[in-house]
Formats: C-alpha cells, sequence, structure tokens
C-alpha cells in the first residue's frame, strides 16, 4: 500500500496528515490523489459516504492552491450547509501549516453580508451550496472568472435536491480548460449528463461495485403491521442499549410524531426537519454530534450532508420512495473502515420495494426475529451490570454515608438486595414487556415456512392451508403469544405443531394451525387450564358477507356466549345476548347496556 510520504506532499501537508491520525491512505485516496498531483486530468469517483472522499480531493488541492494569487482558484460545491462547514473545517485543518491559504464557505441561512465582506478580501477556494452561490453570484460578489478546479461533492444528493439548473448556471461562468472533480455514491442519467457536458474524457474510479452500498454496512429488516412500527422501534432500541443512529422517516409530520413519542416514552431522542428553523436545525445537530441524543429522527432532506462519525444503526422507520435513497440513508452508518448496520421496517405491502432495493444495493437483507421481552430484559440487565462493575467508586463523600447505608440495608440477604436493587433499575422494562410478546409476525416463522428468511410464505404458496381456531383467552387474562406457545407444546405430548396468525383480542383469541393438526389440539387443549380455568377451543366459524344471527361474522363462534359461563349471568336470554353481538360493533357506549 502507497503511504502519504510516497505520494509527493509538501512538509507541511505530511505534518497535518500526522496530526490529524491519518496512517495510510483509504481506497479512493489511493487512486484520486496521485491523479490530482499528477496532471489537469477530469475525475469521476464513485464512492460511498464516508470513504474519505474529503481528504481525497482536498489534500491535493490544499498543495496546488497557489496563495500569492489572490483569485479564486477552486470551487467546491456541495448539497447542504452541514457538509460545507465540515468541508471547510477540513480544508483548513489540511492547510495548518501551508501558508496564508484563504477558505471561505458561502451558504443560506447565514449572513449573506458577511460572507460578501469574505470574498471582497479575496478568497483562494470557495466551499459553496449552488443557490447561495447564484446569489452572490448574481450581485457580482462572487467571481468564477480566474478557478481552474471545480469540484462536485456528492453529486446526486446535489441533483436529488434540484439544484440541477443551478449547476448549470455556476459552471457556464466557469472558463473553458478548467479541471472537473466529480464524486457521487451512484451514477444517475443526470450525472452522466453533466459529466458528458462538463468533462473531458473522465477517468471513472469506482470504489466497491457501482451503486453499492459500502461493503461493512450490514443490511437486516422486520417485517411488521404498519400499527407495529414504532413499537418494534422501541425494542430496537431498548435492545441495543448503546445505539447511537439515525431514524429515517418519509415526511415532517411522521419525524415529529414519532420522535415526540421517543422523548415521551423516556428515549434521548430529537426530530432534524424541514419545519425546524436554522437555529434549532443546528441546537439538534450539536446535541446530536455531542452524543446527548442517541436517536435522530430525519427526513432524507434535512439529513443531506451530515456528517456524523460512529453511527452505530441506520433505522429506515418508512422505506424510501426512490430507491437510490436508501443508499445514501445506509452509508451514513459503516464509515471509515468502521462497521455499522441498516435496518428496516417493512409491511407486507412493502416487500416488493425492498427487493428493488437489494438488487440496487447488490446485497441481500437479513430478516431478523422481533426481539421478545425476555431478551429485552437480559440485554438490558448484562448492560447495567457491565457499567456497575466498571463504574468508578473512589468519593469520599460516599464513605461517610456507608455506615448508615450498612445498617438500613442489614435486614437484607445478599439474594434479596440482588432482586430490589434490578428491579428498582428495570421497573420500565419490566412494566413494558412482563406479559410476553404481543407483536405478531405478519408472516411468523415456523416449520414449513419461509416467513423470516424471505422466501414465500405457506399461505401465500398453499391459499386456505391453515385452520383458523377460536379459544376462550385474551389480553385481559394475561394471555399472549408466549402463552399460547407455551400452552400447545405443553398439551400436545412434546410434538411440534405449527403455528400461524395469532390475534389475540380482551376477552378471546383466534390462532392458526394446520389442518391436521386441528382435532388433535382442540381435543387436547379442551382438557387443559390456564390459570385455573378451563380453556375452551373450536373451529372459528367462517367469514360471511352478511352476518348471520348468532355468529358475529366469523369474529366469534356461534356458542361464544357458552365459552364463559362463570362471568355470565345464568339469566340471561338467548336474544340478549344477540343483541350484545350486534350492538357491540358500536363501541363502548352501546356495550354498557349489558352488564356482565
Amino acid at each position: 500500500m502507497t503511504n502519504f510520504e510516497e505520494m509527493g506532499f509538501t512538509p507541511g501537508i505530511l505534518k497535518a496528515i500526522q496530526e490529524l491520525g491519518f496512517e495510510n491512505p483509504m481506497p479512493v485516496q489511493e487512486k484520486v490523489i496521485p491523479l490530482m498531483l499528477g496532471g489537469e486530468v477530469d475525475i469521476i469517483a464513485l464512492a460511498q459516504t464516508g470513504t474519505g472522499k474529503t481528504a481525497a480531493f482536498g489534500l491535493p488541492l490544499v498543495q496546488a492552491t497557489d496563495t500569492e494569487i489572490n483569485n479564486t482558484q477552486a470551487l467546491i460545491l456541495c448539497p447542504t450547509r452541514e457538509l460545507c462547514m465540515q468541508i471547510t473545517g477540513d480544508l483548513t485543518d489540511y492547510a495548518k501549516y501551508t501558508g496564508k491559504l484563504k477558505i471561505l464557505a458561502v451558504y443560506g441561512g447565514a449572513s449573506i453580508d458577511n460572507q460578501i465582506r469574505g470574498l471582497k478580501k479575496g478568497v483562494h477556494i470557495i466551499v459553496a451550496t449552488p443557490g447561495r452561490l447564484i446569489d452572490l453570484i448574481g450581485r457580482g460578489a462572487a467571481r468564477l472568472s480566474a478557478v481552474t478546479t471545480v469540484i462536485l461533492d456528492e453529486a446526486d444528493e446535489m441533483l436529488n435536491m434540484g439544484f440541477l439548473d443551478s449547476i448549470n448556471e455556476i459552471l457556464e461562468e466557469v472558463p473553458d480548460g478548467h479541471r472537473t472533480l466529480l464524486f457521487s455514491a451512484t451514477m444517475s442519467k443526470e450525472i452522466s449528463s453533466i459529466a458528458r457536458k462538463y468533462m473531458d474524457n473522465p477517468v471513472e474510479i469506482t470504489i466497491g461495485t457501482k451503486n453499492s452500498s459500502a461493503d461493512n454496512v450490514s443490511h437486516a429488516y422486520y417485517l411488521v403491521h404498519a400499527k407495529d412500527k414504532y413499537k418494534v422501534l422501541k425494542r430496537i432500541a431498548d435492545f441495543e442499549p448503546d445505539i447511537y443512529g439515525i431514524v429515517f422517516c418519509r415526511t415532517r409530520k411522521e419525524t415529529q410524531e414519532v420522535a415526540s413519542k421517543l422523548i415521551n416514552d423516556g428515549y434521548n431522542a430529537d426530530a432534524l426537519h424541514g419545519d425546524l428553523s436554522q437555529v434549532q436545525r443546528d441546537a439538534v445537530m450539536q446535541k446530536f454530534r455531542m452524543r446527548n441524543l442517541q436517536l435522530l429522527v430525519a427526513t432524507d432532506v434535512a439529513a443531506r450532508g451530515l456528517d456524523v462519525d460512529d453511527l452505530t444503526h441506520v433505522i429506515n422507520y418508512s422505506l424510501p420512495d426512490d430507491t437510490e435513497v436508501y443508499t445514501h440513508r445506509s452509508g451514513r452508518t459503516g464509515r471509515a473502515g468502521k462497521t455499522g448496520i441498516s435496518i428496516s421496517l417493512v409491511h407486507l405491502r412493502e416487500r416488493h420495494n425492498l427487493q428493488q432495493i437489494e438488487r440496487l444495493v447488490k446485497k441481500p437483507f437479513k430478516a431478523i426475529p422481533i426481539p421478545t421481552g425476555t431478551e429485552i430484559c437480559g440485554k438490558q440487565l448484562f448492560h447495567w451490570l457491565n457499567k456497575l462493575e466498571t463504574v468508578v467508586t473512589d468519593h469520599q463523600e460516599i464513605e461517610k454515608f456507608l455506615p448508615e447505608i450498612k445498617e438500613k440495608l442489614a435486614g437484607l440477604d445478599r439474594e434479596e438486595l440482588l432482586k430490589r436493587v434490578v428491579s428498582l433499575q428495570f421497573d420500565r422494562f419490566l412494566g413494558d414487556y412482563r406479559n410476553g410478546e404481543d407483536i405478531i409476525d405478519p408472516v411468523p416463522e415456523r416449520e414449513g415456512s419461509f416467513g423470516r428468511s424471505g422466501k414465500r410464505d405457506a399461505r401465500e404458496e398453499y391459499p386456505g392451508n391453515y385452520t383458523r381456531l377460536f379459544i376462550n383467552l385474551g389480553k385481559t387474562d394475561g394471555f399472549f403469544p408466549e402463552q399460547l406457545i407455551e400452552l400447545v407444546n405443553s398439551n400436545t405430548k412434546g410434538r411440534k405443531v405449527p403455528i400461524g396468525k395469532i390475534d389475540l383480542l380482551k376477552t378471546f383469541s383466534f390462532f392458526e394451525v394446520e389442518p391436521s393438526y386441528a382435532d388433535e389440539l382442540i381435543k387436547a387443549l379442551n382438557n387443559a387450564t390456564f390459570d385455573n380455568r378451563r380453556v375452551a377451543v373450536e373451529i372459528a366459524q367462517e367469514k360471511t358477507d352478511k352476518p348471520r344471527q348468532g355468529d358475529f361474522s366469523g369474529k366469534r363462534p356461534a356458542k361464544w356466549s357458552d365459552r364463559r359461563p362463570e362471568k355470565r349471568s345464568q339469566g340471561r336470554s338467548e336474544s340478549k345476548s344477540r343483541d350484545y353481538k350486534r350492538d357491540s360493533k358500536f363501541g363502548k357506549k352501546d356495550k354498557k347496556k349489558y352488564s356482565r
């Protein structure tokens, strides 16, 4: 591998590189830097965000700029204010020991008068967003007649944001014969058009596979009901105590709603979207960069150009409409050689979108099971124990309280003390998850199906191949999927019964089994008890377009009134029971007149 010393940098730049902690060039730097230092060739570099692109063009640009000439010699265009500031900061670091190199960032949301004053003093390198630069050109403040190098960073992002016309207008202001470098994560038709129009036989460099995601980012998804998305998001955050990531939503409204829910539920989260002022936006980003926030909930537009190191997760709360946007989302993690994970919450109608994204990034997505309450509590417990084990206890102020503390706790043995400490610490998690798993996979994993492997589900391949059973237990009985599976397993003599969809209701439930198991399971469970209650199971009534008297259109068995005799008045008439069924669909208000 070529090192920085062998590339021909000046001692001042090498000293800056050493102070920044750069050891060996990254792949994009190995390929771009020699071309920039060796001649005037145009370059198209296709590489993901976080692969070292800024240093790839920034280091040779700093070296090639003549500080004795008080004109703008280089122009860098980028999509957002944040990226503009980040590039300017990096170039300033590279130029620390190279003399009086003047670099100016120009972007919207800041004082244009200050930027005009800076341009009038003379600037060697301008780093700009297209909109603000167009404004400054129109006012005669930005002059590009001496520019010899133009760099388009995150070109695909600029085009996605609608800057194509502005880019064309700016490039028309740059004299012929300049060198153009185009950096992009993807190669779209629009980028190819810019290359044909403004570049002269460009050398194309691809890091990884064209239009693919970074190699050190893994891709996974949860298949969920749309109504369960927020519950699953919470479980991801609870299952990963050290999570530091971005949650991507489709709309500003969804972004704010998800962030508000997370904040109300006690998570370190905040929102980033277009309705925020620049001051609010900067405050949120400052908190996130300082890790005072673990989760940043953002829209794609608001998150463009964000440069945050060490993200562990990108979570796609909603899949993007444009499949190429996924590449940019996932590129926020797994940067600078580190690993990351991109997780998508996908409901059944979005599986086609997921397949399109898989083809785009050229990587398979792994279907993973939703963490159970038991798994989450265990993960949190051991995370807390690790912190407890490593906590610093050298606080003299505590010493004076120890005798009284010991006396207060003297009546508790070691085991009881541990139980109480853990219970106190995990009250929220135990409260949330003590009732077991209550999130149902749209396509549950079971023997003979392909629910979580991403292949076809048995119910799709063989429609109608499951028998729907009614059981007289529901959520008010503390009856959840874990309890159902345990009840089935304990009463079928060790046989593995494939269970399909589970529908939990308040006082009763439905679940699916393969037809060959139905009769055996009904017989076994009708002899069982749950919490000292007799279990009753039978085949559920078929759904019909028109409700028949006494069957509730398949949502309850015809004999549902006999399921819970201990809770019903013996004197209730058959007619009144039917009236209750008919009226109950109109809500709790009508239900009150039928006392139990």
